[in-house]
């Protein structure tokens, strides 16, 4: 979901680890030249997903990374089919109060440019979260929780998880 964590979480899991760190809707943003808001001006969310897929399935080919998907990747079969393949899946979950409370200043977010964003979350989860624990090797509470903490947390679950497969 957005708002989750999954930058943050993200580039920091991946220094502790010496991998890289993609973010989806950033390589997104640096091959059509324009900001996530834009592209959904343009095109539409279907169209802004079609890019998504394409650059997901192409993100997902490279090795050792930690990659930041948007949160509404999971929504297409296939993305979910390619997360599942190619990867360990971690789901951040938030409350949708958590998730308003750090998404409701930011003008980046066009599916919250509603009248009432707080309830477009809540649809927004009602209908993402049995897809991310679908696709969830992993499930990590973010809550309130420091990110330092939440990462050293989460590494010796992802290290056994790797073990194992």
């Amino acid at each position: 979901m957005m708002g989750a964590g999954k930058t943050t979480i993200g580039r920091s899991l991946a220094r502790a680890l010496g991998r890289d760190f993609m973010d989806l809707d950033h390589e997104l943003e640096a091959r059509c030249g324009v900001r996530v808001p834009v592209i959904f001006e343009i095109e539409g969310e279907a169209g802004f997903r079609r890019r998504e897929s394409a650059a997901l399935e192409e993100c997902t080919q490279r090795r050792n990374i930690i990659l930041a998907t948007g949160g509404g990747a999971i929504l297409a079969p296939e993305n979910r089919e390619l997360l599942r393949q190619r990867g360990i899946v971690v789901y951040l979950k938030a409350s949708v109060d958590e998730l308003f409370r750090r998404t409701c200043r930011d003008r980046n977010r066009p599916l919250l440019a509603t009248a009432d964003p707080r309830g477009t979350l809540r649809d927004l989860m009602t209908r993402r979260e049995p897809l991310y624990k679908e696709v969830a090797d992993l499930v990590v509470e973010t809550g309130s929780m420091p990110i330092h903490t939440l990462v050293k947390a989460l590494l010796p679950q992802l290290q056994a998880f790797e073990k194992r497969i």
